[in-house]
């Protein structure tokens, strides 16, 4: 194998290596120095940066002569290798197999190359390969500087495979752990890594080497080397497979030595030489397998199962260190609740997990248990469809069988219930709603009074303030949560009634008492007052905030998106956001549109449809009358529990941004709102001394790189499993959800994963990963919604339903099929979305 490293060739240094491939693909080297002002990648870099077109780029590069002095060392370690050996040039840069990128495919690989001329040129060709268009856009989707990357070329003798192909040894598409996955070929592997023949596919166990799946491919094809250098394609007729058992399950067993070598999961390229040798040709990271939850729970002794909690609440993104530090303390709270013992409040209970940097519940009790398996799908039903999905089918897993304790489980729930008066509050809401909701104003009153020093305490008596507040949090949901509740147990009570759901979401239009709603409406009414003044999307800044938009953050500006994860900027803080909204508000012209118009048709047809429904129901229309009015006075009420939470997260908030400055002036971040990338254990070390700017400089790196994950599975097993990757795929072309809000619409879909600067022509259909409340500012315009997460009565399902706009919620996949530009028909009846 012969190395040209130029890794570091801007020092101007030179590594040339001689030998064969390894086994496990050890590589040695010694340095040499480089000419003066021979650096490919820099001058590349600086053509790129002034403008230059990359077919230019690559023609200067490809034109570009090798000095004298290291063509020579190329020739002396070819020749190394024996006359005319046939060779593997391969690219390897600084950029490449990064345990978050694998760069696969994006530089380019010439086989069977044949002669120190020909080898010259292969380098060269793959130097010119860092500047192809594949390989710029890769960089720009991982965010990777183009000035830092560089390259090196890789030699290697081949091998003269009768069999060859890919190796993972994690499950790419379920993401199991320790379950090798095999993609074979006759001849050379490029027809395995192009993608050019369907090959043999192979699935082993790797604990037990038991091989769980073989399918053969039709492998009409292979690339066999040619004598004198180069390849050719040839046909091939084969039913045969092109593996034994044996080699199957010694493929497996080498794929787990790599990774047990390298720590973790590995990308694999292998081959088979005539004499039926193994031989390991590359080895990268699985950079795409979603990380395993990091639980005290996951303790190895049988599989367990978690739940996106972060998910189910609408938030897709990652959660900053100190709003996952904020959950295990809250988490802890519930479980005091329930007067069971926490050893450590600030690391949470066992049952909370981190993987990915969103939170996870080990649900594993709940499945195991008869009363978990009833009730707790059924909440998702209407919260998070898909999550309910996954967990139901995980009701068989011999992990998941249920266990004994279900009663004692019932009998300290129903404990509970009792002790915070739920019945009470229950039947207080349905008889007596007004007096229901200053009962749930004073628990939010409450709740921010716990959270707000008196005072000027120091930075460390705010922190203490904040780690006390947090456990108390969970105490106020057994008190608000009631309230709601009556609103649609009378909504099923009138069902019962009725014997049909037929016509009540048409009830549940232009709710009132929805704070988010009301939020969303008072932001219209802002830019009613700036269009009146003259003001168009031209003259937003957040240098320029005007009278009546300070008035609106003034009451709303504790609100955010990814609301609650205490490290977000609130509305306050960074108005970005709602600016960009308000643009958004100021070009709609068409009156009929207007959202105070739409809420105000939607409450007259509730209303038109309680007087139908009653008469519909002869004898028993003046209950359904009742049970519909008591829905319109109290399902409204379903936001404030979470407003309640945010406002309480808000005062927490601010006492943080006290800490952080003090860590700040002491120089041991580097701003103040750096504190929310520590935790709060972390944050009283910092008080006492820590610098922590190494720490959180590398945090904000990881947190950039998770921001970039497209998919975050809902529910996830302990090996690694994702539940609904496993599940049969539906048709093609087929994009079913859960219908959340009736109505058709065919219009032009926007794709829109963060908010914040979202553009959103009026009419156009919002297609977004998952949505909370601060999301919902920008439904005002949209011709319709589509969310990959969510169920019937998720916050997006509720507000679409109030703004009588078409949504289909929990669409798998909905970001990566459609695309901005797309012309779709929502059907919010049916629950699909088609691209036209």
């Amino acid at each position: 194998m012969l190395t040209l490293d130029f890794t570091h060739i801007d020092a101007a240094m030179l590594a040339v290596v001689g030998g064969k491939a390894a086994n496990l693909g050890e590589l040695t080297g010694a340095g040499l120095p480089v000419p003066p002002g021979f650096c490919v990648t820099t001058e590349a870099y600086r053509r790129v940066a002034a403008g230059v077109p990359l077919d230019r780029v690559r023609e200067v590069l490809l034109g570009t002569e090798i000095p004298a002095d290291i063509a020579d060392e190329i020739r002396a370690g070819y020749f190394a290798l024996g006359a005319d050996a046939p060779v593997a040039v391969r690219s390897s840069a600084t950029a490449e197999d990064l345990p978050f990128a694998s760069f696969a495919g994006q530089q380019d690989t010439y086989l069977n190359v044949v002669g120190a001329d020909a080898v010259l040129d292969a380098v060269r060709r793959c130097w010119a390969s860092l500047w192809t268009d594949r390989a710029i856009a890769y960089r720009d989707s991982n965010g990777i500087d183009h000035s830092t990357v560089e390259l090196a070329v890789v030699v290697q003798l081949m091998v003269d495979a009768e069999v060859a192909g890919v190796l993972f040894t994690a499950n790419p598409v379920t993401g199991r752990r320790r379950e090798a996955v095999i993609d074979a070929n006759a001849g050379l592997g490029e027809t395995v890594v192009s993608g050019s023949v369907n090959p043999d596919h192979f699935v082993v166990d790797t604990a037990t080497g038991r091989i769980t799946q073989q399918r053969l491919g039709d492998k009409k094809i292979a690339i066999r080397a040619v004598a004198g250098g180069g390849t050719r394609e040839v046909a091939v007729d084969s039913a045969e497979a092109c593996l034994s058992d044996a080699q199957i399950r010694e493929l497996a067993a080498l794929g787990d030595r790599v990774e047990q070598h390298y720590g973790s999961p590995q990308d694999t390229e292998w081959a088979i030489d005539g004499d039926g040798r193994l031989w390991l040709t590359q080895a990268r990271p699985i950079t795409t397998l979603f990380p395993v939850p990091d639980s005290p729970s996951n303790d190895g002794r049988g599989r367990r199962a978690y739940l996106c909690g972060s998910v189910a609440q609408g938030l897709y993104r990652p959660i900053t260190p100190m709003g996952l530090a904020s959950f295990r303390l809250i988490a802890s709270g519930g479980r005091r609740m329930f007067r069971l013992p926490v050893t450590d409040a600030l690391a949470g209970p066992a049952f909370f997990a981190d993987a990915g940097q969103r939170v996870y519940v080990d649900m594993t009790p709940v499945l195991r248990n008869r009363i978990g398996r009833l009730v707790i799908p059924r909440v998702l039903d209407v919260m998070e469809a898909r999550s309910a999905h996954a967990m139901r089918s995980l009701f068989d897993d011999p992990d998941m069988s249920l266990r004994s304790g279900t009663v004692r489980a019932a009998v300290r729930i129903l404990r509970l219930a009792l002790h915070m008066g739920f019945p009470f509050r229950l039947a207080e809401a349905l008889l007596r709603p007004d007096a229901a909701e200053r009962r749930l104003d004073g628990i939010g009153r409450r709740m921010v009074a716990v959270a707000t020093p008196t005072g000027q305490p120091d930075s460390r008596a705010r922190l203490e303030l904040v780690i006390q507040a947090l456990p108390v949090i969970p105490t106020m949901l057994p008190k608000a949560l009631p309230v709601p509740l009556a609103g649609f147990l009378a909504l099923a009570f009138a069902r019962r009634l009725l014997g049909s759901g037929e016509g009540l979401e048409t009830v549940l239009r232009g709710l009132p008492h929805n704070v988010t709603t009301e939020m969303d409406l008072e932001l219209w009414r802002v830019a009613t007052r700036l269009r009146a003044d003259g003001i168009g999307p031209a003259d937003l800044s957040v240098d320029r905030i005007p009278p009546a938009l300070q008035r609106f953050l003034d009451r709303y500006g504790h609100r955010a998106v990814a609301e609650i994860d205490l490290g977000m900027p609130r509305w306050s803080d960074d108005p970005t956001h709602i600016l960009g909204v308000l643009a958004n508000y100021l070009r709609l012209d068409d009156p009929e549109a207007a959202p105070d118009a739409q809420f105000a048709r939607g409450r007259d047809e509730a209303e038109a449809m309680i007087q139908s429904l009653s008469r519909k129901a002869g004898a028993r229309g003046p209950v359904v009358r009742w049970a519909l009015r008591r829905v319109r006075r109290l399902a409204g009420l379903r936001e404030k529990p979470k407003y309640i939470l945010i406002e309480t997260l808000a005062e927490i908030r601010r006492q943080l941004q006290h800490v952080g400055a003090e860590l700040t002036a002491a120089h041991r971040i580097d701003t103040a709102d750096d504190v929310f990338f520590l935790t709060l254990k972390e944050c009283r070390e910092a008080l006492s001394g820590q610098d922590f700017r190494e720490v959180v400089a590398a945090r904000h790196e990881s947190y950039d790189r998770e921001l970039r994950r497209r998919k975050v599975p809902q529910m996830l097993l302990s090996d690694g499993t994702d539940p609904e990757a496993v599940a049969a795929p539906p048709a093609d072309g087929a994009m079913i959800g859960t219908a959340a809000s009736t109505g058709r619409v065919t219009g032009v879909a926007r794709v829109v994963l963060d908010p914040v600067g979202a553009h959103l022509e009026p009419g156009e259909i919002l297609v977004a990963p998952s949505t909370d409340p601060g999301w919902t500012p920008l439904f005002l315009t949209a011709g319709g919604l589509v969310m990959e997460m969510g169920g019937a009565n998720s916050h997006g399902a509720v507000v679409a339903r109030e703004y009588g706009i078409p949504a289909v919620v929990g669409v798998p996949d909905a970001t990566h099929r459609i695309a901005t530009g797309d012309e779709i028909t929502v059907d919010g009846a049916a629950g699909t979305v088609s691209v036209e």
